[in-house]
């Protein structure tokens, strides 16, 4: 089966990891082997995708014994939307939305205000949900409803 607007694993590691290391103490660091091993993700690719967070700003690595990775803001401060960008670049819905490469029918297409809707919508939540919001609850293991204004959406909160 095709899956259309699949988020890639690059992106789905990557929140995972933000929301990992969300959920730690203000200040406190987890070795990157940590958050591999407890979120299900290959080392090497957890490496590289770190590696762009920090160039984004949005985690912090420290080498040595008391080393390890952090985030760099506050979870209220970062969103869904940020991460996503961070390592995957802009979030286009359509190549005929991509402001570069432009729509070449668009005195003619009669789709490009419902893909344009569609992105906006999707881009809104993704913008208002901050990593704070998605941080697992302590003795929670049902879904945990999550409203964002006009939208309602479900999410199962992980056991750490």
């Amino acid at each position: 089966m095709q899956h259309l607007l699949q988020v890639s694993r690059k992106v789905d590691y990557a929140l995972r990891a933000m929301i990992h290391l969300a959920s730690l103490p203000p200040g406190a660091r987890a070795p990157q082997q940590e958050v591999a091993a407890r979120q299900d993700i290959p080392r090497e690719f957890l490496a590289k995708i770190l590696k762009t967070l920090a160039d984004k700003g949005l985690v912090t690595a420290l080498r040595g014994p008391h080393g390890g990775v952090a985030i760099a803001r506050a979870p209220e401060q970062v969103s869904f939307l940020e991460v996503i960008e961070a390592v995957e670049g802009p979030v286009v819905l359509n190549l005929c939305l991509d402001q570069q490469q432009g729509c070449t029918k668009g005195a003619t297409c009669t789709m490009q205000s419902v893909w344009r809707a569609g992105q906006e919508r999707m881009l809104d939540v993704y913008r208002t949900t901050m990593l704070a919001s998605l941080v697992p609850q302590e003795g929670v293991s049902a879904p945990v409803p999550l409203h964002l204004d006009h939208v309602r959406v479900d999410r199962v909160a992980e056991a750490r």
